[in-house]
This record gives structure tokens, C-alpha cells and sequence, in this order.
């Protein structure tokens, strides 16, 4: 078994698209409509359609709460770590800026338009 990737479910696919295509730099491999593959394995999902999937009549598809939590970070890496942080600088709510972490590291934070947590880095190798 291999761990594949975390499917964040997105209120309006077309924008969440956009964000991460637009604004992050990252390239569609697939497009399904409800469903987009980027190139390295990250992915979104419509929530409404995701939900109805896993949870069948059970779903909550009304569901009007918010979809970003403070419970998970959806992680990339970048080796030209300024370049990139002044690239979706003044497109993104900003957690935190480029910051060192503890262990050397070098990330920022900034919120999607659900209000997932991302965090960019630069590789530690």
C-alpha cells in the first residue's frame, strides 16, 4: 500500500481551480469537472459531489458550514522559495510570511478560498 495524496473537498471548483492554477502555478494533468488532478499528484474535489459519492443518501450536501479547517496543511515544496512567496503574496490571505521554522526550514502560510492552510516550503535536501 502507498499513501496517494489528500483530496481537499472545494465549495466552487472553477475558483479553487483557478486559485491553484492561476495564483500557485500548478498544471492541470486532469479535468473532470467536478474532479481536477494538478501534476504532482495534488488534487481538489466539489465537495457537494465528493460528499454524495462516499456518503451516498447520507450525505450532507447542504452543508453551509465553513470547509477549511485548522486541523490540516496542505503541503508543497519550492526550491526558489522567495521567488514563490512573492508570487501569490498580494493574492492570498496570508497566514505568515517566509519564516524559518525550528528545524531550518524555510515556509510561508496562507489560506485557499475555502480556507484550507497551505504551506509552501523549500526542500530540506
Amino acid at each position: 500500500m502507498r499513501f496517494v495524496n489528500p483530496i481537499p473537498f472545494v465549495r466552487d471548483i472553477a475558483v479553487s481551480k483557478a486559485f491553484y492554477r492561476d495564483v500557485l502555478g500548478l498544471t492541470v494533468a486532469e479535468d473532470h469537472g467536478a474532479f481536477v488532478l494538478f501534476e504532482g499528484h495534488f488534487a481538489i474535489h466539489d465537495g457537494a459531489a465528493l460528499a454524495r459519492t462516499v456518503w451516498g443518501d447520507q450525505a450532507d450536501t447542504e452543508d453551509t458550514g465553513p470547509y477549511g479547517r485548522r486541523n490540516l496543511l496542505l503541503y508543497f515544496e519550492e526550491d526558489d522559495i522567495d521567488a514563490c512567496f512573492a508570487r501569490p503574496r498580494d493574492r492570498v490571505t496570508l497566514i505568515h510570511g517566509l519564516d524559518r521554522q525550528a528545524w531550518g526550514q524555510r515556509v510561508f502560510r496562507f489560506y485557499d478560498p475555502d480556507g484550507h492552510a497551505v504551506e509552501i516550503g523549500e526542500p530540506m535536501s
